[in-house]
C-alpha cells in the first residue's frame, strides 16, 4: 500500500474520531477498557488495526468486541480477536497499546510503520467481524471501528448486538467451517440444539429440578437466553430476570462478578430456599451459581465448583466409553480456592496447572491437554478438547461395545455444546445444567461436594498499579520492596491463612486476595494485606476497608 493511500487514514481520524485526551491507555488483559468518553479514537485505531492482523492472517476473519464485560455503564472497552476465536495474540498487545497513543499528526506515519513491522501484504483482502454490547455508547464506537476498517480498505461485517462469546465463535467458524455456521442462528442451532440431544437421551431423575431461575445483569445475556429459551422445549424451565427494563442498570447490583466479589444475591428477585440461580456478567462470558439456605445465607457456586463438576463429568464419560487413555488436565488461576485445588488433585486426581490471571492464559495452558478444563474463579471458563480426543470419541461412537458407544455419543454432544474458543455463560449452563441431570443432584448437593475455605477481595487504589510486579502465576510480590515479606508475616498468623496482590488488568486498581479457615479471620487477613498495599506502594484517596 503506498504511503498516499494511508492519507485517509489521518482524515477519517482528524473529521470524524480526533484523539482529545491525553490519557494513556493500554491493551490489558482483555483489550481496552475504561471510561468510553475516552474510547471512540481508540476504537477507530483498532479498526485499522484489524484490518493490518488480518492480513498478517493471510486474510483470514478477525473479530473486534465492542464491550466492557462486567463493569459498570459507564464503562466501555474494545479487544480484538484471533482468527481461530481466541485472545490477540500477546506480541501485538503493545502495538495496539502504541497505534492508540500516538497523536492524529503521528497516526498516519505509524500506522505505515506497522505494516512494515509486521510485514503485512496491504494488496490482500482482508475481513472484520464486529460485535456489540448493550450499552448506550457501543453503537457510536461500533461506527468508530467500521470506519477504521474502511480507512485501509477492509471489508466490515457487523454483528450488533451479541454476547461476547457468539463473536469469538462466529470469527472462528468464518476461519474454519467445520466448527460451525458463522451466524448467531448457527451458535443456536450448534450448542443448543447439542443440549437438547443430550437431554433427549438424559430422562430427568432423582433430585435434578429443571427450574432455573437465571440473573442477567441487564445485559445481552438474558435478551440472547429469552429467545432460547422458547426452543427448549421444556427441557429446561428458564426463569429469566434482570433483563434490562424498569430502569435495570448493566451490573449494577447484579451479575456474576456482583455476586462473586459481594457474596451477596442480586437485586430483581425474590429467593426461595435452595432455589437454584445462575448470574451471567454483562456480556454473558462469565457464569455463577449460587442458592440462599433455609436462614437466607447464600451458597456461591463459582468458577471452581463449575470446573470441578465439569472435569469430574467429563471423566466418567472416558472411563466409561474406554477412552480413559486420554489426559485431561484442569487449569486455574490463584484466585481459585485452595480447598477445589485439594479436592481436584486428591479426590479427582486430576492434573492441575497454575498459570497468570487472564483467560488467554489458561486458554493456552489448557491446551496442552487433550482434554482441558480452565476456569477462573470468577466464573470464566470453558472446556478445549484436542483433535485426537475428537477423532478418538467419534470412533468409539462408531465401533464401540454398546455401553463405550452410548458414553462416546454423549460425550460428543458435550463437546458440542462446548463453546472452545472462549468463556461463555450460555453454553457453560446448559453444561453445567447437563451434569446435574446426568448426575440427578441439586444445587445443594453439588455444593456440598467439598467445602470453600472462606475467602475475601478487595481493591486498592494506588498512585500506578504497575508499581507491583508479581511472579509465580502472580501468587508473589516482587515489587515493591518489603511487600511480599509483610504478606507472608500476614498470613502466617491465620490457620489456612493465603493471600496475595496483584495489579488489575481491567481496572485502575490492585486486587487484593485472602483465604483462611474463618469468614472473619479471611475478612481480617484481606484488610490487613490491602492496608500493607496502601502503605508500601503509594496509595492514594481513602484507605481500603471491607464492604458493609
Amino acid at each position: 500500500m503506498p504511503p498516499s493511500s494511508l492519507r485517509v487514514v489521518y482524515a477519517f481520524a482528524r473529521e470524524m474520531h480526533p484523539k482529545t485526551t491525553d490519557v494513556f491507555i493500554q491493551y490489558g488483559t482483555a483489550g481496552f477498557r475504561t471510561k468510553a468518553s475516552l474510547l471512540e479514537h481508540v476504537v477507530y485505531r483498532m479498526g485499522l488495526l484489524a484490518v493490518i492482523r488480518s492480513r498478517c492472517k493471510n486474510g483470514r476473519t478477525i473479530g473486534m468486541m465492542i464491550t466492557a464485560s462486567h463493569n459498570l455503564e459507564p464503562d466501555n472497552g474494545v479487544k480484538l480477536i484471533d482468527p481461530d476465536g481466541e485472545m490477540l495474540e500477546q506480541s501485538w498487545e503493545a502495538i495496539a497499546t502504541r497505534l492508540a497513543n500516538v497523536s492524529d499528526n503521528d497516526l498516519e506515519s505509524t500506522t505505515g510503520e506497522i505494516i512494515k513491522e509486521v510485514n503485512a501484504d496491504m494488496a490482500l483482502k482482508a475481513s472484520v467481524y464486529i460485535g456489540m454490547d448493550t450499552r448506550y455508547t457501543s453503537p457510536r464506537l461500533a461506527a468508530a471501528a467500521v470506519h477504521g476498517v474502511m480507512a485501509l480498505k477492509g471489508t466490515a461485517k457487523e454483528f450488533g448486538i451479541v454476547t461476547t462469546p457468539m463473536l469469538h465463535y462466529c470469527v472462528k467458524c468464518r476461519n474454519d467451517n467445520t466448527y460451525g455456521t458463522p451466524t448467531e442462528e448457527g451458535y443456536y442451532e450448534k450448542i443448543v440444539g447439542a443440549f437438547k440431544n443430550i437431554r433427549q437421551k438424559l430422562p430427568v431423575a432423582g433430585n435434578y429440578n429443571t427450574t432455573l431461575y437465571v440473573d442477567g445483569a441487564n445485559g445481552v445475556g438474558g435478551k440472547k437466553l429469552n429467545i432460547i429459551k422458547k426452543t427448549l422445549d421444556g427441557e429446561l424451565d428458564l426463569v429469566l430476570f434482570n433483563l434490562g427494563g424498569n430502569g435495570g442498570k448493566l451490573n449494577l447490583n447484579c451479575g456474576a462478578d456482583f455476586v462473586k466479589v459481594s457474596q451477596k444475591q442480586p437485586v430483581g428477585v425474590e429467593h426461595v430456599p435452595y432455589q437454584r440461580v445462575a448470574s451471567l456478567d454483562g456480556d454473558a462470558d462469565r457464569i455463577v451459581y449460587y442458592y440462599l439456605d433455609d436462614e437466607s445465607k447464600m451458597h456461591l457456586l463459582d468458577g471452581d465448583r463449575i470446573a470441578t463438576l465439569l472435569a469430574s463429568y467429563v471423566t466418567e464419560l472416558l472411563r466409561a466409553s474406554g477412552a480413559a487413555q486420554l489426559r485431561l488436565g484442569l487449569v486455574q488461576t490463584a484466585y481459585a480456592n485452595g480447598a477445589s485445588t485439594r479436592y481436584i488433585t486428591d479426590q479427582l486426581k486430576v492434573p492441575v496447572t497454575c498459570v497468570k490471571t487472564g483467560v488467554k492464559h489458561l486458554h493456552h495452558a489448557a491446551l496442552s491437554y487433550d482434554i482441558g478444563v480452565y476456569f477462573e474463579a470468577n466464573g470464566h471458563g470453558t472446556v478445549v478438547y484436542s483433535d485426537v480426543t475428537k477423532s478418538t470419541v467419534s470412533k468409539i461412537a462408531q465401533e464401540g461395545d454398546t455401553e463405550q458407544r452410548k458414553a462416546a455419543q454423549l460425550l460428543l454432544n458435550f463437546i458440542d455444546a462446548t463453546n472452545e474458543t472462549v468463556g461463555d455463560a450460555i453454553s457453560d449452563l446448559f453444561l453445567v445444567e447437563t451434569v446435574l441431570c446426568a448426575r440427578g443432584v441439586d444445587v445443594r448437593q453439588w455444593y456440598e461436594t467439598y467445602a470453600d475455605l472462606p475467602c475475601r477481595q478487595l481493591k486498592v487504589t494506588i498512585q500506578d498499579r504497575n508499581t507491583i510486579t508479581t511472579t509465580d502465576a502472580e501468587r508473589k510480590c516482587v515489587s515493591p520492596e518489603g511487600l511480599q515479606e509483610r504478606i507472608d508475616e500476614l498470613c502466617g498468623a491465620y490457620a489456612s491463612g493465603r493471600s496475595f496482590a496483584r495489579p488489575s488488568g481491567t481496572e485502575d486498581v490492585v486486587r487484593v486476595y485472602a483465604e483462611a479457615e474463618t469468614q472473619e479471620a479471611a475478612d481480617k487477613l484481606a484488610a490487613e494485606v490491602a492496608q500493607a498495599v496502601f502503605d508500601l506502594a503509594g496509595g492514594v484517596g481513602d484507605r481500603p476497608t471491607l464492604p458493609a
